[in-house]
């Protein structure tokens, strides 16, 4: 059995950008995680240690967010992809990348990428 636990709107600054001012300035990301995990065990024990420690890994993906500057928000997603899926209880992560400052020359609310991995 598969359920999904939901992260949304997690905010991080950084200084990811193809332009230069993006890698001097910085922006806000911000970052939506879905996770598939069993939750049944959890449910039944009602202990942490049977599920995924959401706190902790927030705090992981926000520091991957802000850590080593990348041009692509491609390479970004992959590299938090990368961070859910070492928790061993995720069966698979969708990650959204939301960039709602990007250097476009329109109004536009946001700029969003998703991707999905799963574990081998």
């Amino acid at each position: 059995m598969t359920d999904e636990l939901a992260i949304t709107g997690i905010e991080c600054y950084a200084y990811h950008g193809v332009f230069e001012f993006e890698r001097r300035e910085g922006q806000i990301f911000v970052i939506d995680l879905v996770l598939a995990v069993d939750t049944a065990p959890a449910a039944a024990s009602d202990d942490l240690r049977d599920t995924v420690d959401y706190g902790s890994l927030v705090a992981k993906v926000k520091a991957s967010v802000e850590r080593d500057p990348v041009d692509l928000i491609e390479t970004l997603a992959q590299r938090i992809a990368d961070v859910c899926l070492l928790e061993r209880r995720v069966e698979w992560v969708r990650v959204t990348v939301h960039k709602p400052d990007a250097p476009i020359d329109a109004t536009f609310s946001d700029v969003a990428l998703t991707i999905r991995r799963q574990n081998s």
